[in-house]
């Protein structure tokens, strides 16, 4: 049958995992960091999950689908629920998902003079910076997760130290960095380009703002991408 259903736009999904947790369904899950439409007939179609996008990924089309099983849904959830009693499974976003990490405790080191802050300019918000700040003018540009911070120890001195640091979450900000990455970009003479971004996949979103943002202004910048992984070692650079 021809019926109104989702749709979901991978390219623009940073994987936060907000419409699976809104679908009352069960229709949406997170795969390989993605959200994706599991079956057509547990998709009601009322767009619960359309709302808390930040996004945009998610939008309706009328095809050929399954109609809508009432009966399908619930047997899902009943079985979820067994399966939720006997070994608790999570859900939602990847990122968002419990860890702890075992730290060695050492020694006490020997009193040392406290490590100065690199950050040099303020505010260091994405969306709170000014587009033309002078500061901006043969900047080399450091694009950080604010997770980065917290996750390695050494940022100040190994990232931050002569660079412009910029900080956002694409997962917590409801708003599209690329925009205003490239009238940084368009605006200013940027030397160059270092994205430092978490392993978790929504924080993709922050690397793919950076590369859409080079694309349109038009200039060529030379970039890199260093990935943090979420108990604190560099996965890649």
């Amino acid at each position: 049958m021809i019926r109104k259903i989702i749709q979901i736009d991978t390219d623009k999904c940073n994987g936060c995992g907000a419409c699976a947790n809104a679908c009352h369904e069960g229709a949406i899950a997170m795969v390989n960091g993605k959200a994706k439409l599991m079956r057509d007939d547990y998709c009601d179609g009322f767009g619960d999950c359309l709302p808390g996008c930040p996004t945009g990924a998610i939008t309706f089309e009328e095809r050929e689908a399954a109609a809508y099983d009432e009966q399908a849904v619930l047997e899902n959830k009943q079985k979820k629920a067994a399966a939720a009693a006997e070994k608790p499974v999570f859900h939602g976003c990847p990122g968002s998902a419990m860890r702890q990490f075992r730290r060695e405790e050492s020694a006490p080191a020997a009193p040392t003079a406290a490590q100065p802050s690199q950050l040099r300019q303020w505010p260091c918000q994405i969306k709170l910076v000014p587009v033309n700040a002078p500061y901006f003018d043969g900047a080399k540009l450091l694009i950080a997760a604010d997770c980065t911070a917290y996750a390695y120890a050494n940022v100040h001195e190994e990232f931050m130290k002569g660079k412009i640091t910029l900080i956002g979450c694409p997962k917590l900000d409801a708003v599209d960095y690329s925009e205003k990455l490239t009238e940084i970009f368009r605006s200013n003479d940027i030397r160059s380009v270092t994205v430092l971004r978490m392993e978790v996949p929504c924080c993709g979103g922050l690397e793919h703002a950076a590369v859409t943002a080079l694309k349109n202004s038009g200039k060529f910048v030379p970039w890199q991408v260093v990935t943090i992984s979420t108990d604190g070692r560099i996965l890649d650079r």
